[in-house]
C-alpha cells in the first residue's frame, strides 16, 4: 500500500498533501495498517472493516491443515486451492460469516459474479491465504493511526459483527468520526435505500480533514 501511495503521490495531476485511503470490509483494514505505520495519508475512510478471521472452534482442524499443505509444497506439489465459500456458507477457518447468514451472502455474491463471467474474478483461494489471515490482528494496529478516520458501521452486518467494528474504533486515539448506517449490511452498504446519505456524510469527512476540523 505505502508503494501505491508512493506512485500516486508521484503523479503530475495529484497533490500529494490532499491523498486518502478508502477501503471495504478486508481492504479497510488493509488501509487502516498502512496508515498506522505510513503517516502521510491525510484521512482514512473504513466501511464495514473486517477485523477477525478464524472461528476458534475451527482453528485446530484448520492450522493442522494448513501445514499439512505447507508440507507439500516444499515436497514439489502444487498449492492447494479451494473456493472462498461452500454452497453452504462455509469455509476451513471461519472467515467472513462462515456458517450463517453472512457466509451465504457472500458464497451468493460470488456465485453471482461467477455466472456473470467478469473476466478478473477466480472463485478460488489459495489455502495458505488462511494461514497469512490466521497471523493478521488488525485490531492490534488501530491506536497507532493518528491522521483522522473515518469509520461506517452497518447495523446489521452479518459478516463483521456490528459491536467488533466499534471496539476497534474505540482504539482509535487520534481524531476519528463514526457513521452508523442504520437497515444496512455489510454486502449493501454501497447501494439503495441510505447509500446517498453515507456518501453525503463521507464528503464531508473528506472536506473536513483537508481543512484541519476532524476532532
Amino acid at each position: 500500500m505505502a508503494d501505491i501511495y508512493t506512485y500516486v503521490a508521484g503523479l503530475p495531476s495529484i497533490n500529494p498533501r490532499c491523498i486518502m485511503l478508502w477501503g471495504m470490509s478486508f481492504g479497510a483494514v488493509v488501509s487502516a495498517c498502512s496508515a498506522a505505520i505510513d503517516r502521510r495519508p491525510k484521512a482514512v475512510i473504513m466501511v464495514c472493516p473486517l477485523f477477525s478471521y478464524v472461528q476458534p472452534h475451527k482453528a485446530e482442524k484448520a492450522y493442522a491443515q494448513l501445514i499439512k499443505d505447507r508440507v507439500s509444497q516444499l515436497r514439489g506439489n502444487e498449492p492447494y486451492s479451494l473456493v472462498p465459500f461452500t454452497p453452504k456458507g462455509d469455509n476451513p477457518i471461519g472467515m467472513g460469516g462462515a456458517g450463517g447468514p453472512g457466509g451465504m451472502e457472500a458464497y451468493n455474491l460470488m456465485k453471482a459474479a461467477t455466472e456473470l463471467g467478469h473476466p478478473d474474478f477466480r472463485d478460488r483461494i489459495m489455502l495458505q491465504t488462511y494461514q497469512k489471515l490466521a497471523m493478521f490482528r488488525p485490531k492490534e494496529y488501530m491506536s497507532m493511526i493518528r491522521t483522522p478516520v473515518m469509520m461506517i458501521i452497518p447495523e446489521l452486518d452479518d459478516i463483521s459483527p456490528p459491536e467488533e467494528q466499534r471496539e476497534a474504533f474505540a482504539r482509535i486515539q487520534g481524531p476519528k468520526r463514526e457513521y452508523w448506517a442504520r437497515g444496512k449490511g455489510h454486502l449493501n452498504i454501497a447501494t439503495g435505500d441510505g447509500s446517498k446519505e453515507i456518501v453525503a456524510a463521507t464528503a464531508v469527512f473528506l472536506k473536513e480533514a483537508l481543512d484541519g476540523r476532524i476532532e
